[in-house]
């Protein structure tokens, strides 16, 4: 039975990231924690790696569907590696496991961490829940992206993916389809490929701090890449406006879910 929930599980990461470009670490980390009883510090480098993996297999069939922006995945993509090492090797280890406490209450690096990706989550929700539908059919990065505050959100996201242990696609496709002005399925075409680079590079730096199950590992892999490319075809299928308002609804319902879960975990 836990090998079937596995299996599905890595499919259903992969069918989320193939359709909306997101929900990859936020659906894998439980799995490995949870299901198949994974140390969380493991799970997450676990994480990385099939999101990375799975990711680069849905952006490289993007590419030949040409749904992604080449200019804006190096524009985005090469200062989002930059702050995935910084934070990883330079602001990560410096930030105490205990943060604060209230009376008995002890707030932690890692509940902070989840209340920060769910407050980010939510603002990234609204965001697109609430914006107008973009008049446009066609990719058009090259002559819309505002290069400098594509930079500046690229170094944001590799923080947040270095600090966190995600792929980051909740702000990634946002960032893409506000400031690139990229449509919605071109936006998670590009995203792809921008969280495969992430997430290969955050495990490049972090796997050797765990013992890797490197049979688990492929076969979850195998299951995700099969997802994502079955979401992906279903993607392409559904219009671009849509896609969008899945994916706020499902971003938000997770963002709230975190919190929830916190509130659980230390109340019961």
């Amino acid at each position: 039975m836990k090998e079937i929930i596995t299996y599905a599980a890595s499919i259903f990461v992969g069918l989320s990231l193939g359709m909306i470009g997101a929900g990859g670490s936020i659906l894998t980390v439980p799995v490995f924690v949870f299901v198949l009883k994974i140390d969380p510090l493991v799970a997450s480098v676990y994480s990385m790696f099939v999101v990375g993996i799975s990711s680069l297999a849905g952006g490289i069939k993007a590419i030949f569907k040409k749904l992604v922006d080449i200019k804006t995945t190096i524009v985005f993509g090469i200062p989002s590696v930059t702050g995935v090492l910084i934070a990883r090797k330079f602001i990560y280890p410096t930030i105490p496991d205990q943060i604060f406490s209230i009376g008995d209450y002890a707030v932690s690096k890692k509940v902070l961490f989840m209340f920060c990706i769910s407050t980010l989550m939510f603002t990234a929700a609204f965001r697109m829940l609430s914006a107008s539908p973009l008049n446009t059919t066609v990719i058009h990065g090259d002559t819309k992206v505002k290069t400098v505050y594509l930079l500046v959100q690229g170094f944001i996201v590799g923080i947040i993916t270095g600090l966190f242990g995600i792929g980051g696609g909740f702000l990634i496709v946002p960032a893409l389809y506000f400031w690139s002005r990229l449509p919605m399925k071109a936006a998670v075409g590009t995203a792809l490929l921008i969280i495969a680079m992430n997430s290969l590079f955050s495990f490049s730096t972090s796997f050797s701090d765990a013992s890797i199950n490197w049979m688990l590992l492929l076969r979850f892999s195998l299951g995700s890449v099969i997802g994502i490319l079955i979401g992906s075809r279903i993607g392409e299928k559904i219009h671009g406006n849509y896609l969008k308002i899945i994916f706020g609804w499902f971003v938000m319902a997770v963002s709230f879910y975190i919190v929830f879960k916190q509130f659980t975990f230390h109340t019961g």
